[in-house]
């Protein structure tokens, strides 16, 4: 009983973070463009984007936790750390690891911002793109449950949420308006919401 509870925990927690983190793109993609109502604040928007990095933060926490304990992956401490260290879909299992490693940078440089300069805390923080599809393929490809209907209707939501949010951004970059213009120059790779909070970024 105490195997399957770890079992659904680990896959049940990856899935969640997946979601939140999907959204935290999608939103980071569209805010860049001041993308919302003139009755809808701006502040709201950027208390959601952080609140939802936030929750993906602590569903990713319990989701390594508990894949490190569940002896059905036999995971060890090492293995979630290294990359491709697990004997354990070690490929698939790797690409989470490396997810992980970069939003440990992003976390990191969102901390000591003030001593890394911005050029440098920016260029560390075009890794936003990079953590999401690894974290995708990582699902995809570890997951015991990956090719149940549920859970690619899930992954399909995810690629399309992302996906039509870079299309509206481009249209948006297609159409040149000088409010969108101004708003690429100023918001850069990753225009920080939330002093010191990962994830809460605009990629």
């Amino acid at each position: 009983m105490t195997d399957q509870v770890l079992w659904f925990a680990t896959r049940g927690a990856g899935t969640v973070s997946l979601l939140m983190l999907t959204s935290v793109v999608a939103l980071g993609v569209l805010s860049v463009y001041r993308w919302q109502a003139s009755s809808w604040p701006r502040f709201l928007t950027a208390g959601l984007h952080r609140n939802l990095a936030l929750l993906a933060l602590v569903f990713l926490g319990i989701h390594i936790v508990t894949a490190i304990v569940d002896p059905f992956t036999a995971l060890g401490l090492a293995a979630a750390v290294i990359p491709f260290a697990s004997s354990y879909r070690p490929l698939w299992v790797g690409l989470g690891v490396i997810a992980v490693d970069l939003l440990v940078a992003l976390i990191v440089t969102s901390l000591v911002r003030a001593r890394l300069g911005q050029r440098a805390w920016r260029a560390v923080h075009w890794l936003a793109y990079a953590c999401w599809p690894l974290a995708l393929a990582h699902g995809i490809g570890s997951g015991s449950d990956a090719a149940a209907p549920w859970m690619l209707a899930l992954d399909a939501l995810c690629i399309g949420t992302v996906g039509i949010a870079v299309f509206l951004r481009l249209l948006l970059v297609r159409a040149g308006s000088p409010d969108v213009l101004l708003a690429v120059v100023d918001a850069g790779p990753a225009d920080e919401i939330a002093s010191g909070v990962p994830w809460g970024t605009h990629p």
